[in-house]
């Protein structure tokens, strides 16, 4: 990949506007619909990928700079803790405002600090190159994964048309 660094700012750039357009633009009970009952809505998985934010991912970079050893995240223990009962949209604009941070910080870094490394309690040694390529991959898993509960309430409205959707239904 030519820089991975403009490429990983590109998907966390836009992710933020991506939420705030699935907040305003839905109704809450749908954004706050589970798929199934082990499935998170789309509301939990941006506050997810807003603990994440908060408390993962920016923090990380300043670990693995300094060659400091740091420890994993475990979303069921340690996330899903909203400030209060935030709309879909409020959370979307906290963590549009996050994020800004977050991106300052990561244009900060400079290529030869990629290969910086420092050992995750549960993985074991791992580069920053590694962990931006995470971030970005995890911004994308999280805004699919929103949809793709947000898509079965069409799936289901969707009749014979359902069978084109099979690889999508969450059972």
């Amino acid at each position: 990949m030519a820089n991975i660094i403009e490429t990983v700012l590109a998907v966390l750039s836009s992710t933020p506007q991506r939420w705030i357009q699935l907040a305003e633009a839905l109704p809450p009970e749908i954004f706050h619909r589970r798929p199934a009952s082990k499935e998170w809505s789309a509301h939990e998985c941006l506050q997810h990928v807003m603990d994440t934010e908060r408390t993962v991912f920016p923090i990380r970079v300043g670990y693995i700079l300094r060659g400091e050893e740091f420890p994993a995240f475990y979303p069921d223990e340690e996330g899903m803790k909203p400030k209060g009962d935030l709309s879909s949209l409020v959370l979307a604009q906290e963590f549009s405002l996050l994020r800004t941070e977050s991106i300052k910080t990561l244009k900060k870094v400079a290529p030869d600090q990629l290969k910086s490394r420092a050992k995750h309690q549960e993985l074991g040694m791992v580069s920053l190159e590694e962990m931006i390529n995470e971030w970005a991959g995890h911004d994308l898993i999280h805004t699919m994964q929103a949809e793709r509960a947000i898509m079965q309430i069409f799936i289901a409205g969707c009749g014979p048309w359902s069978r084109y959707f099979g690889e999508h239904l969450i059972a």
